[in-house]
């Protein structure tokens, strides 16, 4: 198996490049619109081509570069199901694999960040999107959010998974890259072992964090699996400058 953790910095989001020897078949998982060259570019590199690019939620805080990347490549967009994404391909469901070449997906419906977000089991590694951070977790009051949701998919599900699996999570905002299920049983101020879940509720509910500020673009934009707003401010040209300067936008 080919594996790249690459970073978007504007966001802190970590995209996840999957690639099977075999076939040379390969998949993104939250690709970032603005850092799609560097992903075409890692992809050429390799000798790869895009099967998929294969989301965790609909994001609130970048636009994903799944539509622009099918159109460019011809991959097929998956994202959860239950999202009922017109523009989705294949909408993924718990328990029901995703198989390329020699890569096999389990998709774990994990919600409470979003009430349709999925992590991504691939052998000993989780791609645990937003409901599983670093020492931390996602945010839970948006896009029918749930701390009680989100406990029970942390401590039920992820938690269940063997303690050496690794966690690749969805963002990062110290510069740490990797964990593992029994790192966070651990020490996870949030959600480790010792937390219960009207604690869990407390520190949900008494972190004021400010309203996300690219949430109103980037929505509706994800909803479209990749379109940028029009009359973007400066501040957030970031989030699509790879489109409005690029003959594939």
């Amino acid at each position: 198996m080919i594996f790249r953790q690459l970073f978007e910095p504007v966001s802190s989001t970590y995209t996840y490049l999957l690639g099977c020897e075999d076939t040379g078949q390969a998949v993104l998982i939250d690709p970032v619109i603005s850092m799609m060259d560097r992903d075409l570019t890692v992809l050429a590199e390799l000798d790869l081509k895009l099967a998929y690019t294969l989301d965790t939620h609909i994001h609130a805080d970048h636009i994903t570069a799944a539509l622009e990347l099918k159109k460019k490549t011809g991959c097929l967009t998956a994202a959860p199901a239950m999202d009922q994404l017109p523009c989705t391909d294949v909408g993924v469901q718990d328990g029901t694999r995703l198989v390329v070449g020699t890569l096999n997906f389990m998709p774990l419906h994990t919600p409470g960040h979003t009430d349709g977000h999925f992590a991504y089991l691939l052998e000993n590694r989780l791609f645990s999107g937003d409901a599983l951070l670093i020492d931390g977790c996602g945010r839970t009051d948006f896009q029918n959010g749930s701390a009680d949701d989100l406990f029970r998919s942390v401590k039920n599900k992820l938690f269940a998974l063997p303690g050496d699996t690794l966690v690749y999570p969805g963002h990062d905002y110290h510069g740490r890259r990797v964990s593992t299920i029994a790192q966070e049983k651990q020490r996870n101020p949030r959600l480790g072992e010792a937390i219960s879940l009207e604690r869990f509720k407390e520190i949900m509910a008494g972190l004021n964090l400010p309203y996300p500020k690219f949430i109103d673009h980037a929505v509706p934009g994800n909803r479209q699996c990749g379109v940028c707003p029009p009359n973007l401010t400066v501040n957030f040209r970031h989030y699509c400058e790879q489109v409005e300067h690029s003959p594939q936008g």
